[in-house]
């Protein structure tokens, strides 16, 4: 079943937790000389406020830096950052209420629920980009023009951060089985970033 496109999005803007979270990862794998180096990377000084949006090139930036700088570490460490973003997003954004009732039901008909929220809240990480929501049962969402690996090349996927954020909000909401996995990637030349998400 083909769902429509359900998001909104503020062009250019991005939620500050691709970059809040990446912080205290990259200071546990190198420091506060690592912390800061990343930082002026993406052009910033200091951290961005944890209220509102910001401008999504320092994040993107940022995040190129970390790949570039990391090699093979990048990815959990991007992972690990994308988890924190999950964590931070049922602490402070998903009502509890809202939790208690997707967790008592199904994961098969907590997801597709859950899936519409996020489209509905997906500036949060797709920025200028364009997300799209493929398919709800199986769940498969897309996000074309991904403004955090815009430009970039790769022979394999780079969303780890994005499989994260899925993953810990399935996880927790739709069942502990339940897992993201980016099946096609712009960085390998894909038309989009293209994630499954559900059990197994």
């Amino acid at each position: 079943m083909v769902a429509p496109t359900l998001a909104l999005h503020v062009p250019g803007q991005i939620g500050p937790n691709a970059v809040l979270q990446l912080i205290p990862v990259l200071r546990a794998e190198g420091g506060e000389a690592l912390v800061a180096r990343m930082l002026a990377a993406g052009g910033m000084d200091a951290p961005p406020s944890d209220h509102g949006l910001m401008d999504e090139a320092p994040a993107a930036r940022m995040h190129a830096a970390v790949r570039a700088a990391l090699g093979p570490r990048a990815g959990p460490v991007l992972a690990a950052a994308g988890a924190g973003t999950a964590a931070y997003i049922l602490a402070h954004r998903i009502p509890k209420v809202a939790q208690a009732v997707l967790r008592a039901m199904p994961g098969a008909l907590a997801a597709p629920v859950l899936t519409k929220a996020i489209a509905r809240n997906a500036w949060t990480f797709a920025g200028s980009g364009v997300f799209r929501v493929v398919s709800l049962r199986p769940v498969v969402v897309e996000l074309a023009d991904n403004p955090l690996i815009r430009g970039e090349r790769a022979p394999a996927p780079l969303c780890a951060w994005h499989v994260a954020v899925f993953d810990g909000l399935f996880g927790a909401l739709a069942g502990p089985g339940w897992h993201a996995r980016e099946v096609a990637c712009c960085a390998c030349g894909d038309p989009a970033c293209r994630f499954e998400i559900g059990p197994g």
